[in-house]
């Protein structure tokens, strides 16, 4: 068992927990996005026809299925030991949770943006830019949540989660998809479920083999465009928002009636930037 890629499963599942936060750019700003991408895209109907001839350790080798293993193992810990505690700290205390994951994406921005000549950081950064403002102020628009609506929901939902500051549960609450997909797993509606899982399979198969060869052709400019797009989502982010209207700390407390969590927040911020640091350090 790979302790450092189960504590990046971890906080992958934690950060799918809370709408508008990303899985993938955990795994980005941690080193294994590239790993993640070719595993997924390397995965075909050949692994049954490996198994049948050559057994299941050479299949389990050649579809590196540890990796798998261990990150979704990682990830579904996450999600049973955090969802209620971040759920209880979204009611009590918002603003702590938000500057965590903001103080996160805003070290991301830029350890990765250094790394970038400034000649495609320029113009692939300020089109990413754009794109993830948009995202971000996408507004949520309720729609009868059929079986085939919810397997699209779940392909666009795990073609999010692949992509660095972009939300699957954020484009789940966007379809109006949201509250259903969680009454679903609460109350185990397995027509529902399956829908969702098929839907993330194919999304998962499809989109992984486009994103493998955009990162294998032109990774420069498409870096550079998730760089810029993790920067526009971060108004989705802010701490102190009121209805998608980031505000000053006052201004959030003399509207809302509460307090502002300045400090907490501010602490929380650090200690984002010091939980992405560290795991972009530990070995897997």
């Amino acid at each position: 068992m790979k302790f450092g890629l189960m504590l990046r499963g971890l906080a992958m599942g934690i950060a799918e927990v809370v709408p508008g936060v990303s899985g993938g750019t955990i795994a980005f700003v941690t080193g294994i996005y590239d790993e993640l991408l070719r595993t997924l895209a390397g995965l075909d109907f050949g692994l049954l026809r490996v198994w049948r001839q050559q057994g299941f350790a050479r299949m389990w080798q050649d579809y590196n299925l540890q990796f798998l293993v261990v990150l979704g193992c990682g990830m579904v810990v996450g999600v049973l030991l955090f969802a209620k505690l971040m759920h209880f700290a979204l009611d009590t205390a918002p603003p702590v949770v938000w500057a965590l994951f903001f103080g996160l994406i805003v070290f991301s921005i830029i350890d990765m943006a250094r790394a970038l000549p400034l000649r495609l950081l320029l113009p692939f950064g300020l089109l990413g830019t754009v794109l993830g403002l948009l995202v971000a102020n996408l507004v949520p628009t309720p729609l009868e949540p059929s079986l085939w609506l919810i397997a699209g929901g779940g392909a666009l939902a795990v073609s999010a989660w692949l992509l660095p500051a972009v939300s699957g549960s954020f484009l789940l609450l966007v379809l109006g998809l949201y509250d259903t997909v969680l009454l679903a797993i609460s109350q185990l509606q397995f027509d529902v479920l399956l829908a969702l899982v098929g839907g993330c399979a194919v999304g998962m198969l499809l989109f992984s083999r486009f994103l493998h060869w955009l990162m294998s052709n032109y990774r420069p400019p498409a870096i550079s465009l998730l760089v810029g797009f993790m920067l526009g989502s971060l108004v989705k982010l802010w701490p102190w928002s009121v209805a998608g209207t980031p505000m000053l700390p006052s201004a959030y407390a003399a509207q809302l009636g509460e307090p502002a969590w300045l400090i907490p927040s501010l602490v929380s911020m650090v200690l984002g930037v010091l939980i992405i640091w560290g795991l972009a350090r530990i070995k897997t």
